[in-house]
């Protein structure tokens, strides 16, 4: 088990190289990060599952119904998150799987809404990059980059070190500053920031691939 280690992190998506499938642009990126010097230290997996406000909730007013996203990290195996639509992280032991089943009669699982990504972690000085093949179903979505930079508890000041390891190996594809960062200023960084990064790089895969998700707008 992995203790709830604060440090700054970034979570993007990297584009498929021209003329290359998912897997291969993977292949290319952990090449380089080889070439760096990086090492290998395991796999990861971070899964999402969504949950939609259950419609005998939601009354005879044409209330709209709320979404919520079970989330997991295989860095944090005795957790769970779970991400309320415009609101707060809530994090939970595993059990909360079973309280979900439980709340049935009030949130529901979208069919075919589960979503994760999976990959090899690397280590490099004090960065930890984990580069992940995202996949709904049988089929490879896209490629998710983490980097987290181990001596920083306060992401927005170590973003310019972030961005530059980034752009080592990611060059015009390096990404913008998380919106968590701008959104928590001085704020120390946390799991949960992490995760909330993986959701919008979750919500904007699907979207890319306009994957029809029932009880998902």
């Amino acid at each position: 088990m992995r203790p709830f280690l604060l440090e700054g992190g970034s979570v993007s998506q990297m584009p498929v190289a021209e003329g290359k499938n998912v897997q291969q642009t993977v292949e290319l990126l952990t090449r380089k990060l080889e070439m760096l010097g990086a090492e290998k230290q395991g796999t990861f997996c971070v899964d999402c599952e969504t949950y939609h406000t259950a419609a005998s909730t939601l009354g005879s007013q044409g209330q709209a119904g709320k979404l919520m996203y079970v989330m997991h990290n295989s860095e944090y195996p005795l957790s769970c998150f779970a991400l309320f639509e415009n609101g707060p992280c809530l994090v939970a032991d595993t059990n909360f799987d079973v309280l979900m089943v439980k709340l049935k009669g009030f949130f529901q699982s979208a069919k075919a809404s589960k979503i994760e990504t999976r990959g090899t972690r690397y280590q490099y000085c004090d960065f930890l990059v984990k580069v992940g093949t995202v996949t709904m179903g049988p089929s490879a979505r896209g490629i998710s980059v983490e980097v987290e930079y181990g001596p920083c508890v306060v992401a927005s000041d170590c973003w310019s070190l972030l961005l530059e390891f980034l752009q080592s190996f990611l060059g015009s594809h390096t990404p913008g500053a998380p919106t968590v960062f701008g959104n928590r200023h001085d704020a120390v960084y946390s799991p949960a920031d992490t995760m909330v990064q993986y959701m919008e790089l979750f919500n904007k895969i699907r979207k890319q691939q306009q994957v029809p998700v029932a009880g998902i707008r």
